[in-house]
């Protein structure tokens, strides 16, 4: 009985097994068949694999040869505003972020002070010239009385001592009169250059010392403004014919993404020694900044434009691959994509210039390089050979499962008409075979 029912056993395992590797191998039939109607045209083609691709001349132009950086904006001018005497902040008279004008009144430290000592130098100054005025009448009578021998040379030797002594302390008094009146305008802080005004660092009320470190407020000069980058020693010789030639070379700052240029300005000076840590030189641009666009210690991608060079073959740059063998295109010719070497100069931009390689109006592979092979099938998006390649003319033999414009109907019994274009354009009727 045990025995008999463990035979029953082993004979059920073996039922379900073989009925689950049914069930497998079915379930794989199915999904791996696919009807040959429904199978990608892209990849059967008409006479074998092909690759849609698109295509663009190649051109003959002007390129500008330029070079690319990383600047940093920089105010031509930036001064930290502070007291020059010591005193009470009486009144703060700027808004923080505005804009001011040189001479332009900021702050004020309480005056009266200074005032004192203002009329104690002018009250001591009016004293010595009172003295001076009555040694100088006494030396005229002196003067008089020796030509008639009545008095003593001596006698007249000090006089004329002491009217010179009272002349140099009047001198040396008018110096403290000069310096008190320095030290009372100094009360009143003004705006030593024109620019914007930062955050301010001390309120009005406190007691602030002479020269601070920190300062009352900073101004940036921002109108111009300046752009510093540095440039490879490898490209200096290029930038220093196009400085020294005497031409205004013109200056771009774009954004991060360099998609839009924020300001355009000019090369202004170029530093007098290469870094020898870095091998760059430091260059200095200017912008006017009428805008505002461009603010201190913002970073922007920097375009330097060197000169121009005409009558060049050019093609996009991201047409253009890189192997173990140097640079090449994928040119297409009777509808197959061939690999063609080429040498390439200057960069402007999306375009890069061809020195040999190319020809004017050879179409280079721009989108689907990366499903190419050398000598591979393409159809051209946008050709009219495409329709043609997808669905052959009436009359030739057409590959299985591949409808035709007329009759051909999908599974849900509506006629099947000729796919798009990648774009969404429609494929345009072929031209009619003799």
């Amino acid at each position: 009985m045990n025995s008999s029912s463990r035979l029953s056993s082993s004979q059920k395992a073996i039922v379900w097994v073989v009925l689950l590797l049914m069930f497998v191998v079915g379930i794989w039939y199915l999904l791996g068949r696919t009807p040959p109607a429904q199978e990608p045209m892209m990849r059967r083609g008409w006479g074998g694999q092909t690759t849609s691709v698109r295509v663009v001349p190649v051109e003959k132009g002007g390129l500008d040869v330029q070079l690319r950086s990383i600047g940093t904006v920089t105010p031509l001018n930036t001064v930290i505003v502070r007291s020059r005497v010591a005193g009470v902040l009486n009144s703060i008279k700027f808004t923080e972020g505005a804009e001011v004008a040189k001479g332009d009144l900021l702050a004020e430290i309480d005056p009266a002070p200074y005032r004192a000592q203002l009329d104690q130098a002018q009250g001591q100054l009016q004293q010595n010239q009172a003295q001076l005025a009555n040694a100088e009448v006494d030396l005229d009578l002196y003067q008089g009385l020796y030509a008639e021998d009545s008095i003593a040379r001596q006698k007249l030797d000090s006089q004329a001592a002491l009217v010179r002594e009272l002349k140099g302390a009047n001198k040396s008094q008018q110096a403290q009169v000069d310096d008190a009146r320095l030290q009372l305008s100094w009360t009143r802080i003004e705006a030593p250059i024109s620019g914007r005004l930062g955050l301010r660092r001390v309120d009005a009320g406190n007691l602030i010392a002479a020269n601070d470190t920190d300062g009352i407020v900073t101004i940036t000069q921002t109108q111009p403004i300046a752009v510093l980058f540095t440039v490879s020693e490898v490209e200096v010789p290029a930038l220093l014919k196009a400085f020294n030639s005497g031409e205004v070379l013109r200056v771009e700052a774009l954004n991060r993404n360099e998609q839009s240029v924020i300001a355009t300005g000019k090369l202004l000076t170029l530093d007098n020694q290469i870094d020898t840590t870095t091998g760059t030189l430091r260059v200095k641009a200017e912008f006017e900044n009428q805008d505002n666009a461009l603010f201190p210690n913002q970073f922007v991608n920097v375009r330097l434009r060197l000169n121009s060079i005409d009558d060049v073959l050019t093609v996009p740059a991201d047409a253009v691959q890189h192997g173990s063998q140097g640079s090449y295109v994928y040119v297409v010719e009777d509808s197959k994509a061939f690999i063609r070497q080429v040498t390439t100069g200057i960069i402007d931009g999306d375009r890069v210039a061809v020195t040999d390689g190319l020809q004017t109006g050879d179409r280079v592979v721009l989108e689907g390089l990366d499903r190419l092979r050398d000598g591979r099938e393409v159809i051209v998006e946008g050709d009219a050979s495409v329709a043609e390649k997808r669905f052959p003319p009436e009359g030739l033999p057409k590959p299985d499962g591949m409808p035709t414009r007329e009759g051909a109907k999908g599974s849900d019994g509506k006629p099947i008409g000729p796919r798009p274009n990648r774009d969404g354009t429609p494929v345009p009727p072929p031209k009619p075979h003799n």
